[in-house]
């Protein structure tokens, strides 16, 4: 852990939260045209979108965490790539939100210094515990966006084709980590990271 890490941790966490994040890739479906959406399914839709950006809040504070106190550096620029690729989908979150007329999730400070936490106890484990945690994190998210394109309206295009780029990355990121030596996780480690995950998805989908 150097100055110069801090600093960069820093920086992103600020870039983060502030919303000034500009994407490497476009945003996908951007050439489909705006649905017209009811009242329920445009709200719904935002929901989920407020979770998923949320999500990437809590990807930008765990792989800034977990890259920060990495022993190895082939592991900590395995991260860093990843992380790059999170901050095309926490953009690209926000830009959908802001379509839909929506705001991000008010507790997102709070979300980012949880994560940020969790990411410095998973890397503190060693650098084979941490890529199992990635595993494990990806793997849920992989679910629970597959979970999200079934259940956005059918005609939010626009949506479901920032999900299915964000899913399709997600899968790619575990089976780096994976790949790289990640190690299996207890199962009560699992059941713990599912049950916080449940409580963000619920409380971010709202507020």
């Amino acid at each position: 852990m150097t100055p110069d890490s801090l600093i960069i941790g820093f920086d992103r966490a600020l870039r983060t939260l502030t919303g000034t994040v500009t994407p490497a890739r476009a945003v996908p479906g951007r050439e489909l045209p705006e649905p017209a959406l009811e009242p329920f399914e445009r709200r719904d839709a935002a929901g989920l979108m407020r979770v998923n950006h949320t999500g990437e809040v809590c990807a930008q504070a765990l792989y800034a965490a977990q890259s920060l106190v990495a022993r190895d550096t082939d592991v900590r620029e395995r991260y860093a790539q990843a992380a790059r690729e999170e901050e095309d989908h926490l953009a690209w979150t926000q830009a959908r939100l802001a379509e839909l007329n929506a705001r991000p999730s008010l507790l997102n400070p709070l979300w980012y210094a949880g994560s940020f936490a969790i990411g410095l106890a998973a890397g503190l484990a060693g650098d084979r515990t941490n890529l199992g945690f990635v595993v494990e994190t990806e793997r849920q998210v992989e679910e629970h966006l597959t979970a999200h394109i079934e259940r956005l309206p059918a005609s939010d295009t626009k949506s479901r084709a920032i999900v299915s780029q964000m899913r399709d990355d997600e899968a790619r990121h575990g089976a780096m980590a994976l790949e790289a030596g990640g190690l299996p996780l207890p199962f009560p480690v699992r059941r713990a990271m599912r049950a916080a995950a449940d409580v963000m998805r619920a409380v971010a989908y709202r507020v």
